[in-house]
Protein backbone atom coordinates (compact mmCIF):
# COMPACT_ATOMS: atom_id res chain seq x y z
CA UNK A 1 0.00 0.00 0.00
CA UNK A 2 1.51 3.55 -0.87
CA UNK A 3 -0.05 6.44 0.64
CA UNK A 4 0.30 10.15 -0.05
CA UNK A 5 -0.73 13.36 2.50
CA UNK A 6 -1.63 16.54 1.12
CA UNK A 7 -0.84 19.42 2.73
CA UNK A 8 -21.23 14.53 -20.39
CA UNK A 9 -24.20 16.87 -19.04
CA UNK A 10 -26.40 16.24 -21.72
CA UNK A 11 -28.88 19.52 -22.53
CA UNK A 12 -31.65 17.21 -20.72
CA UNK A 13 -31.06 14.42 -18.43
CA UNK A 14 -32.69 10.85 -19.86
CA UNK A 15 -32.84 8.19 -17.36
CA UNK A 16 -32.01 4.22 -18.80
CA UNK A 17 -35.70 3.98 -18.05
CA UNK A 18 -37.03 6.90 -20.39
CA UNK A 19 -37.26 10.20 -18.32
CA UNK A 20 -36.34 13.45 -19.81
CA UNK A 21 -35.35 16.41 -17.57
CA UNK A 22 -36.29 20.02 -18.11
CA UNK A 23 -32.99 21.20 -19.87
CA UNK A 24 -31.40 24.52 -18.10
CA UNK A 25 -31.58 27.54 -19.26
CA UNK A 26 -27.93 28.26 -20.05
CA UNK A 27 -25.78 25.71 -21.34
CA UNK A 28 -22.06 25.77 -20.61
CA UNK A 29 -21.69 26.24 -16.84
CA UNK A 30 -23.99 26.34 -13.92
CA UNK A 31 -23.41 29.23 -12.13
CA UNK A 32 -23.52 28.88 -8.13
CA UNK A 33 -27.48 29.30 -6.60
CA UNK A 34 -28.56 33.21 -7.27
CA UNK A 35 -29.49 35.28 -4.15
CA UNK A 36 -33.04 34.30 -2.67
CA UNK A 37 -34.97 36.95 -1.59
CA UNK A 38 -34.97 35.54 1.68
CA UNK A 39 -31.82 33.97 2.22
CA UNK A 40 -28.17 34.86 2.04
CA UNK A 41 -26.36 33.74 -0.92
CA UNK A 42 -24.73 30.27 -0.11
CA UNK A 43 -20.98 30.37 1.11
CA UNK A 44 -19.94 27.18 0.21
CA UNK A 45 -19.42 27.55 -3.56
CA UNK A 46 -20.73 25.50 -6.31
CA UNK A 47 -20.08 25.51 -9.85
CA UNK A 48 -21.02 22.90 -12.61
CA UNK A 49 -20.14 22.67 -16.36
CA UNK A 50 -21.41 20.63 -19.31
CA UNK A 51 -18.80 21.66 -21.99
CA UNK A 52 -17.33 19.02 -24.20
CA UNK A 53 -13.83 20.30 -24.04
CA UNK A 54 -12.56 19.49 -20.28
CA UNK A 55 -10.07 22.27 -20.53
CA UNK A 56 -12.68 24.74 -21.28
CA UNK A 57 -15.06 23.25 -18.91
CA UNK A 58 -12.74 23.60 -16.11
CA UNK A 59 -12.18 26.98 -16.84
CA UNK A 60 -15.47 27.72 -16.16
CA UNK A 61 -16.00 25.57 -13.11
CA UNK A 62 -13.03 27.03 -11.49
CA UNK A 63 -13.78 31.04 -12.50
CA UNK A 64 -17.02 30.49 -10.60
CA UNK A 65 -15.22 28.87 -7.56
CA UNK A 66 -12.31 31.45 -7.14
CA UNK A 67 -9.75 29.09 -6.05
CA UNK A 68 -6.92 31.38 -4.34
CA UNK A 69 -9.68 32.36 -1.48
CA UNK A 70 -10.04 28.57 -0.97
CA UNK A 71 -8.96 25.82 1.09
CA UNK A 72 -10.22 22.79 -0.76
CA UNK A 73 -12.26 21.57 -3.70
CA UNK A 74 -14.05 18.32 -4.24
CA UNK A 75 -14.82 17.52 -8.28
CA UNK A 76 -17.58 15.28 -9.34
CA UNK A 77 -16.76 14.39 -13.22
CA UNK A 78 -18.56 12.39 -15.55
CA UNK A 79 -16.41 9.51 -17.06
CA UNK A 80 -17.63 10.65 -20.57
CA UNK A 81 -14.35 13.14 -20.21
CA UNK A 82 -10.85 12.64 -21.22
CA UNK A 83 -9.76 12.26 -17.89
CA UNK A 84 -6.08 12.53 -18.85
CA UNK A 85 -6.83 15.69 -19.80
CA UNK A 86 -9.57 16.79 -17.34
CA UNK A 87 -6.32 15.88 -14.53
CA UNK A 88 -4.36 18.23 -16.36
CA UNK A 89 -6.68 21.28 -16.36
CA UNK A 90 -7.24 20.64 -12.93
CA UNK A 91 -3.68 20.73 -11.67
CA UNK A 92 -2.84 23.33 -13.99
CA UNK A 93 -5.20 25.56 -12.23
CA UNK A 94 -5.37 24.39 -8.47
CA UNK A 95 -1.59 24.81 -7.23
CA UNK A 96 -1.20 24.98 -3.42
CA UNK A 97 -5.09 23.73 -3.30
CA UNK A 98 -6.21 20.47 -1.70
CA UNK A 99 -8.48 19.35 -4.33
CA UNK A 100 -10.43 15.52 -4.03
CA UNK A 101 -12.48 14.26 -6.78
CA UNK A 102 -14.10 11.04 -8.67
CA UNK A 103 -15.80 9.81 -11.66
CA UNK A 104 -19.71 9.78 -10.98
CA UNK A 105 -22.83 8.04 -12.34
CA UNK A 106 -24.71 11.55 -12.58
CA UNK A 107 -24.17 14.84 -10.92
CA UNK A 108 -26.16 16.85 -8.88
CA UNK A 109 -25.04 20.20 -9.74
CA UNK A 110 -26.56 23.52 -8.33
CA UNK A 111 -29.64 23.43 -10.91
CA UNK A 112 -30.44 19.58 -9.41
CA UNK A 113 -29.69 16.34 -10.98
CA UNK A 114 -27.66 16.05 -14.23
CA UNK A 115 -25.48 13.91 -16.56
CA UNK A 116 -22.12 14.36 -18.02
CA UNK A 117 -21.28 17.57 -16.15
CA UNK A 118 -17.97 18.41 -14.39
CA UNK A 119 -19.43 19.28 -10.80
CA UNK A 120 -17.57 20.82 -7.99
CA UNK A 121 -17.82 22.18 -4.73
CA UNK A 122 -15.54 24.60 -3.12
CA UNK A 123 -14.72 26.04 0.29
CA UNK A 124 -13.45 28.95 1.33
CA UNK A 125 -10.49 29.74 3.23
CA UNK A 126 -11.98 31.71 6.19
CA UNK A 127 -15.03 29.61 7.04
CA UNK A 128 -12.86 26.00 6.39
CA UNK A 129 -10.31 24.12 6.52
CA UNK A 130 -9.36 20.65 4.21
CA UNK A 131 -6.62 18.24 3.87
CA UNK A 132 -6.44 14.79 2.60
CA UNK A 133 -4.37 11.49 2.61
CA UNK A 134 -4.92 8.54 -0.22
CA UNK A 135 -4.62 4.96 -0.29
CA UNK A 136 -3.76 2.84 -3.29
CA UNK A 137 -3.84 -0.40 -3.61
CA UNK A 138 -6.18 -1.68 -1.88
CA UNK A 139 -5.56 -5.06 -2.35
CA UNK A 140 -2.74 -4.70 -0.54
CA UNK A 141 -4.38 -2.41 2.04
CA UNK A 142 -3.02 -2.70 5.69
CA UNK A 143 -4.91 -2.12 8.51
CA UNK A 144 -2.22 -1.04 10.73
CA UNK A 145 -0.53 1.46 8.24
CA UNK A 146 -3.75 2.80 7.30
CA UNK A 147 -4.77 3.70 10.85
CA UNK A 148 -1.38 5.42 11.42
CA UNK A 149 -1.42 7.54 7.74
CA UNK A 150 -5.18 8.98 9.46
CA UNK A 151 -3.84 9.47 12.70
CA UNK A 152 -1.42 11.75 11.16
CA UNK A 153 -4.15 13.23 8.94
CA UNK A 154 -6.01 14.05 11.98
CA UNK A 155 -3.19 16.16 13.66
CA UNK A 156 -2.69 17.65 10.31
CA UNK A 157 -6.22 18.85 10.05
CA UNK A 158 -6.46 19.84 13.43
CA UNK A 159 -2.93 22.35 12.73
CA UNK A 160 -4.54 24.13 9.29
CA UNK A 161 -7.58 24.69 11.51
CA UNK A 162 -5.77 26.97 13.83
CA UNK A 163 -6.74 29.65 12.31
CA UNK A 164 -10.31 28.97 12.64
CA UNK A 165 -10.43 29.35 16.53
CA UNK A 166 -11.40 26.58 18.97
CA UNK A 167 -15.45 26.26 18.34
CA UNK A 168 -15.32 24.33 15.01
CA UNK A 169 -16.54 21.21 13.85
CA UNK A 170 -15.27 18.44 11.75
CA UNK A 171 -16.45 15.69 9.38
CA UNK A 172 -14.12 13.39 7.36
CA UNK A 173 -15.37 12.97 3.19
CA UNK A 174 -14.45 9.71 1.68
CA UNK A 175 -14.54 8.85 -1.82
CA UNK A 176 -13.39 5.40 -3.46
CA UNK A 177 -12.78 3.39 -6.47
CA UNK A 178 -15.94 1.87 -6.86
CA UNK A 179 -14.96 -1.25 -8.14
CA UNK A 180 -12.15 -2.30 -5.90
CA UNK A 181 -15.11 -4.14 -3.73
CA UNK A 182 -12.84 -2.82 -0.27
CA UNK A 183 -15.39 -0.57 0.43
CA UNK A 184 -16.18 -2.73 3.97
CA UNK A 185 -12.66 -3.29 5.02
CA UNK A 186 -11.99 0.58 4.52
CA UNK A 187 -14.49 1.99 5.97
CA UNK A 188 -14.04 0.09 9.49
CA UNK A 189 -10.61 0.95 9.35
CA UNK A 190 -10.78 4.53 8.65
CA UNK A 191 -13.66 5.00 10.82
CA UNK A 192 -11.44 3.53 13.69
CA UNK A 193 -8.77 5.66 13.16
CA UNK A 194 -10.99 9.09 12.87
CA UNK A 195 -12.34 8.48 16.89
CA UNK A 196 -15.17 11.00 16.96
CA UNK A 197 -15.08 12.09 13.51
CA UNK A 198 -17.58 11.34 11.06
CA UNK A 199 -17.04 10.04 8.14
CA UNK A 200 -19.70 9.95 5.32
CA UNK A 201 -18.86 9.46 1.76
CA UNK A 202 -19.36 7.17 -1.66
CA UNK A 203 -17.72 4.85 -4.11
CA UNK A 204 -17.07 6.68 -7.90
CA UNK A 205 -18.97 5.29 -10.92
CA UNK A 206 -19.24 4.93 -14.28
CA UNK A 207 -23.22 5.13 -15.18
CA UNK A 208 -24.44 1.70 -15.29
CA UNK A 209 -21.20 0.53 -17.48
CA UNK A 210 -19.61 -0.64 -14.45
CA UNK A 211 -16.03 -0.54 -16.24
CA UNK A 212 -13.92 1.35 -14.62
CA UNK A 213 -13.96 3.78 -12.08
CA UNK A 214 -11.74 6.82 -10.97
CA UNK A 215 -10.86 8.94 -7.77
CA UNK A 216 -8.92 11.76 -8.16
CA UNK A 217 -6.00 13.07 -5.93
CA UNK A 218 -2.53 14.92 -6.57
CA UNK A 219 -3.23 15.70 -10.33
CA UNK A 220 -4.10 12.33 -11.36
CA UNK A 221 -7.48 10.65 -11.90
CA UNK A 222 -6.50 6.49 -10.09
CA UNK A 223 -7.90 3.53 -10.07
CA UNK A 224 -7.13 1.38 -6.99
CA UNK A 225 -7.77 3.50 -4.68
CA UNK A 226 -9.39 5.47 -2.03
CA UNK A 227 -9.25 9.07 -0.27
CA UNK A 228 -9.86 10.98 3.04
CA UNK A 229 -10.38 14.44 3.64
CA UNK A 230 -10.87 15.98 6.91
CA UNK A 231 -12.90 18.98 6.58
CA UNK A 232 -13.07 21.16 9.33
CA UNK A 233 -15.29 24.47 9.60
CA UNK A 234 -16.61 27.62 12.37
CA UNK A 235 -19.82 25.81 10.43
CA UNK A 236 -22.00 23.71 12.17
CA UNK A 237 -21.80 19.86 10.15
CA UNK A 238 -24.32 17.19 10.31
CA UNK A 239 -23.67 13.57 8.97
CA UNK A 240 -26.28 11.71 7.84
CA UNK A 241 -27.76 8.51 6.02
CA UNK A 242 -31.21 8.13 4.89
CA UNK A 243 -33.23 5.75 2.80
CA UNK A 244 -36.59 5.71 1.51
CA UNK A 245 -36.73 2.11 1.39
CA UNK A 246 -38.36 -0.65 4.08
CA UNK A 247 -38.89 -4.22 4.74
CA UNK A 248 -41.87 -6.09 3.05
CA UNK A 249 -42.85 -9.45 4.11
CA UNK A 250 -40.89 -11.76 1.66
CA UNK A 251 -37.65 -13.21 2.75
CA UNK A 252 -34.71 -15.16 1.34
CA UNK A 253 -31.69 -16.99 2.58
CA UNK A 254 -28.29 -16.68 0.87
CA UNK A 255 -27.43 -20.27 0.17
CA UNK A 256 -24.32 -19.66 -1.91
CA UNK A 257 -22.12 -16.90 -2.00
CA UNK A 258 -18.66 -15.78 -3.21
CA UNK A 259 -18.04 -12.99 -0.40
CA UNK A 260 -14.91 -11.57 -2.27
CA UNK A 261 -16.45 -11.09 -5.45
CA UNK A 262 -19.87 -10.27 -3.89
CA UNK A 263 -21.56 -12.73 -5.90
CA UNK A 264 -24.35 -14.54 -4.72
CA UNK A 265 -24.85 -17.47 -6.64
CA UNK A 266 -27.85 -19.50 -5.03
CA UNK A 267 -31.09 -17.82 -3.19
CA UNK A 268 -32.73 -20.44 -0.97
CA UNK A 269 -31.00 -23.38 -2.63
CA UNK A 270 -32.02 -22.36 -5.89
CA UNK A 271 -29.81 -20.47 -8.95
CA UNK A 272 -30.16 -17.01 -7.31
CA UNK A 273 -31.15 -15.02 -10.35
CA UNK A 274 -34.05 -17.46 -11.11
CA UNK A 275 -35.48 -17.46 -7.32
CA UNK A 276 -35.05 -13.81 -6.86
CA UNK A 277 -37.06 -13.28 -10.00
CA UNK A 278 -39.52 -15.52 -8.89
CA UNK A 279 -39.70 -13.93 -5.64
CA UNK A 280 -40.11 -10.43 -6.98
CA UNK A 281 -42.63 -11.48 -8.97
CA UNK A 282 -40.85 -11.09 -12.58
CA UNK A 283 -40.45 -13.00 -15.87
CA UNK A 284 -36.18 -13.75 -15.41
CA UNK A 285 -35.28 -12.25 -18.57
CA UNK A 286 -36.80 -8.67 -17.17
CA UNK A 287 -33.97 -8.53 -14.44
CA UNK A 288 -32.04 -5.37 -14.83
CA UNK A 289 -31.81 -2.17 -12.82
CA UNK A 290 -35.00 -1.16 -13.02
CA UNK A 291 -36.23 -4.21 -10.95
CA UNK A 292 -33.04 -4.36 -8.69
CA UNK A 293 -33.61 -0.72 -8.17
CA UNK A 294 -37.61 -1.16 -6.93
CA UNK A 295 -36.83 -4.27 -5.32
CA UNK A 296 -33.67 -4.27 -3.20
CA UNK A 297 -32.69 -6.60 -0.48
CA UNK A 298 -32.26 -5.53 2.86
CA UNK A 299 -30.62 -7.47 5.88
CA UNK A 300 -30.78 -6.52 9.43
CA UNK A 301 -28.39 -5.40 11.75
CA UNK A 302 -28.43 -3.88 14.61
CA UNK A 303 -31.58 -3.19 15.07
CA UNK A 304 -31.92 -1.39 11.76
CA UNK A 305 -32.30 -2.42 8.08
CA UNK A 306 -30.15 -1.78 5.57
CA UNK A 307 -30.02 -2.39 1.50
CA UNK A 308 -27.70 -4.57 -0.09
CA UNK A 309 -28.20 -3.95 -3.57
CA UNK A 310 -27.87 -6.01 -6.70
CA UNK A 311 -25.82 -4.54 -9.35
CA UNK A 312 -25.86 -7.17 -12.08
CA UNK A 313 -27.04 -10.85 -13.14
CA UNK A 314 -24.68 -12.48 -14.48
CA UNK A 315 -24.44 -14.64 -17.62
CA UNK A 316 -24.45 -17.73 -15.37
CA UNK A 317 -27.51 -17.18 -13.70
CA UNK A 318 -25.86 -15.59 -10.48
CA UNK A 319 -26.44 -12.11 -9.19
CA UNK A 320 -23.31 -9.43 -8.01
CA UNK A 321 -24.16 -7.54 -5.41
CA UNK A 322 -22.79 -4.32 -4.53
CA UNK A 323 -22.02 -4.94 -1.02
CA UNK A 324 -20.35 -7.64 0.79
CA UNK A 325 -22.81 -10.80 0.97
CA UNK A 326 -22.08 -14.04 2.26
CA UNK A 327 -24.09 -17.68 2.94
CA UNK A 328 -26.49 -17.62 5.62
CA UNK A 329 -27.40 -14.09 5.40
CA UNK A 330 -31.06 -13.62 6.11
CA UNK A 331 -32.26 -11.24 3.14
CA UNK A 332 -35.72 -9.10 3.37
CA UNK A 333 -37.26 -7.51 0.14
CA UNK A 334 -37.36 -3.75 0.61
CA UNK A 335 -40.04 -1.85 -0.27
CA UNK A 336 -40.22 2.63 -1.35
CA UNK A 337 -43.54 4.56 -0.26
CA UNK A 338 -43.44 8.27 -0.31
CA UNK A 339 -40.37 8.77 -1.28
CA UNK A 340 -40.61 12.53 -2.13
CA UNK A 341 -42.67 13.16 1.36
CA UNK A 342 -39.38 11.37 2.97
CA UNK A 343 -36.60 13.71 1.34
CA UNK A 344 -38.62 16.73 2.47
CA UNK A 345 -38.95 15.42 5.47
CA UNK A 346 -35.08 14.82 5.92
CA UNK A 347 -34.11 18.28 4.72
CA UNK A 348 -36.53 20.31 7.38
CA UNK A 349 -34.52 17.69 10.03
CA UNK A 350 -31.45 18.51 8.85
CA UNK A 351 -32.02 22.73 8.32
CA UNK A 352 -33.03 21.98 11.98
CA UNK A 353 -29.69 20.06 13.20
CA UNK A 354 -27.49 22.81 11.67
CA UNK A 355 -29.11 25.76 12.17
CA UNK A 356 -30.17 26.44 8.60
CA UNK A 357 -28.61 24.79 5.76
CA UNK A 358 -26.08 26.71 3.76
CA UNK A 359 -24.81 23.31 1.50
CA UNK A 360 -25.60 20.40 1.29
CA UNK A 361 -22.57 17.37 -0.06
CA UNK A 362 -24.80 14.51 -1.00
CA UNK A 363 -23.68 11.11 -1.89
CA UNK A 364 -26.89 9.37 -3.91
CA UNK A 365 -27.27 5.49 -4.77
CA UNK A 366 -27.28 5.46 -8.94
CA UNK A 367 -30.50 2.80 -8.26
CA UNK A 368 -32.08 5.33 -6.25
CA UNK A 369 -31.87 7.51 -9.90
CA UNK A 370 -33.63 4.50 -11.43
CA UNK A 371 -35.96 4.17 -9.08
CA UNK A 372 -37.22 8.44 -9.57
CA UNK A 373 -37.48 7.55 -13.22
CA UNK A 374 -39.91 4.65 -12.90
CA UNK A 375 -41.98 6.71 -10.13
CA UNK A 376 -41.81 10.01 -12.68
CA UNK A 377 -40.61 11.79 -10.10
CA UNK A 378 -36.98 12.67 -11.23
CA UNK A 379 -37.70 16.37 -12.25
CA UNK A 380 -39.80 16.82 -8.59
CA UNK A 381 -36.64 15.37 -6.80
CA UNK A 382 -34.09 17.09 -8.97
CA UNK A 383 -36.14 20.90 -8.34
CA UNK A 384 -35.91 19.48 -4.63
CA UNK A 385 -32.38 19.26 -4.37
CA UNK A 386 -31.69 22.37 -5.96
CA UNK A 387 -34.06 24.19 -3.54
CA UNK A 388 -32.08 22.72 -0.80
CA UNK A 389 -28.61 23.41 -2.28
CA UNK A 390 -27.43 19.54 -3.24
CA UNK A 391 -24.10 19.45 -4.59
CA UNK A 392 -22.51 15.21 -4.99
CA UNK A 393 -23.14 12.38 -7.52
CA UNK A 394 -24.65 9.68 -7.88
CA UNK A 395 -22.01 6.63 -6.46
CA UNK A 396 -21.99 2.88 -6.92
CA UNK A 397 -22.24 2.95 -2.98
CA UNK A 398 -22.78 5.10 -0.15
CA UNK A 399 -20.32 5.33 3.01
CA UNK A 400 -21.65 6.60 6.65
CA UNK A 401 -19.21 6.15 9.56
CA UNK A 402 -18.09 2.50 9.81
CA UNK A 403 -20.53 0.83 7.24
CA UNK A 404 -20.73 0.79 3.44
CA UNK A 405 -24.66 0.72 2.64
CA UNK A 406 -26.61 1.18 -0.68
CA UNK A 407 -29.93 2.72 -2.13
CA UNK A 408 -29.50 5.73 0.46
CA UNK A 409 -29.17 9.12 -0.01
CA UNK A 410 -26.38 10.13 2.58
CA UNK A 411 -24.14 13.23 3.22
CA UNK A 412 -22.83 16.24 4.87
CA UNK A 413 -24.95 19.14 5.86
CA UNK A 414 -23.20 22.39 6.56
CA UNK A 415 -24.88 25.34 8.15
CA UNK A 416 -24.91 28.65 7.70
Amino acid sequence: MRLKLQARRKPARERRTGEVMTPPATAGIVAPMERDKNQNTPIVRAASSDLADPVLAIEAVFRELDPPTLSGVILFCSSRYDLAKLASAIAARSEGLTVIGCTSSGEITPEGLCEGTITAIGFPADAFAFSAVRFDELDRFEAAHAHQAVRALVADAAERARPLGPDVSRAAIFLVDGLSHREEMLTITVQDALGDIPLIGGSSGDGLDFRETFVFHDGVFRRDAALVGILTSRHRMHAFRSQYYSPGRVKMVVTAADPVDRIVREINAEPAGEEYARLVGVPFQELGPAIFASHPPMVRAGGEYYCRSVQSLNPDGSLTFYCAIDEGIVLTLGEAHDVLGEMRGLFDRLDDAVGGIDRVIGFDCVLNSVELAQRQIGRDMSALFADRRVIGFNTYGEQYHALHVNQTFSGLAIGR
